[in-house]
């Protein structure tokens, strides 16, 4: 009786730490939502899909985010829509070559990544000569 005894007050236990876990106040909800438009960008780094991708890796990377995978499609005239999985949660972008443009957004979890290098890589590959952004505080 005092072996099931043990099992059933452990398996109580549990129960209960997971219960105060999951009503845990000190995690917080917050993310970081960064949207671009880039425009007038050079026709060949949107046309080479393979350093496009490498340039864009490399901004994620450069953020601070982790990446978990990719997929991406291609439509006629060399437009990309790329996807990346990220640990802190996603990064894509959509190009449109016929317009020398292409949109990007990096949506990150927490506080430990940041846009402004994402910005930075992409505005010097891309050469783009006019840029939009924004930045959305999610929480």
């Amino acid at each position: 009786m005092g072996f099931k005894r043990n099992i059933m007050l452990t398996m109580l236990i549990f129960c209960a730490q997971a219960i105060v876990a999951d009503n845990d106040d000190s995690y917080e909800f917050y993310g970081r939502h960064f949207i671009a438009s880039y425009r007038e960008c050079d026709a060949q780094a949107l046309e080479d899909i393979t350093s496009l991708l490498e340039a864009f890796a490399q901004a994620v990377r450069a953020s601070g985010a982790t990446i978990l995978s990719v997929d991406k499609a291609l439509f006629p005239g060399n437009g990309l829509t790329a996807s990346f999985l990220l640990s802190e949660s996603h990064a894509t972008i959509h190009t449109y070559p016929e317009h020398c443009a292409c949109f990007v957004d990096l949506f990150t979890c927490g506080h430990t990544c940041s846009h402004e290098q994402f910005d930075k890589i992409l505005t010097e590959y891309l050469q783009a000569k006019k840029v939009t952004s924004e930045l959305c505080i999610r929480n």
